[in-house]
């Protein structure tokens, strides 16, 4: 059932990836939330995770990816690639009740949060990245 989602948030990314072009460069968002979950709450997290993140992706046309992703190592240590169009369309996502539904059912998993903005080197490369996965 995860590896069903994945292919679905993978497809998502990929018919909506093309959105990133018309943004500037400068205006978008990227971002790597390292998570580290509590164990005896991780295949609940997980669900949270994927479905926040398929939703995000199909609903809100400023959400380019949220590829949630599990370490190899530890698996209660979580990755979320988030790249969004702008600042702006980051604010409205954090408002919307998908999301909101996924923070307050997900509080009392987490065991630490830090949300790590990044700076892309290439960003007009991005499309590129995505389209190789047909």
């Amino acid at each position: 059932m995860i590896k069903n989602k994945i292919i679905l948030v993978i497809g998502t990314i990929m018919l909506t990836i093309t959105a990133v072009t018309a943004q500037s460069d400068k205006d978008m968002l990227v971002r790597i939330s390292e998570i580290e979950v509590y164990p005896q709450y991780l295949d609940e997290y997980l669900e949270f995770a994927l479905n926040v993140g398929a939703t995000s992706v199909k609903e809100e046309p400023g959400v380019i990816a949220i590829y949630p992703m599990i370490q190899k190592r530890d698996s209660c240590q979580i990755r979320i690639l988030e790249i969004y169009a702008s600042q702006e369309a980051y604010r409205h996502h954090i408002g919307t009740k998908h999301f909101q539904t996924y923070k307050q059912g997900t509080l009392h998993m987490v065991k630490h949060l830090d949300l790590v903005d990044m700076t892309p080197m290439n960003p007009s490369a991005m499309p590129e990245i995505f389209r190789k996965l047909k």
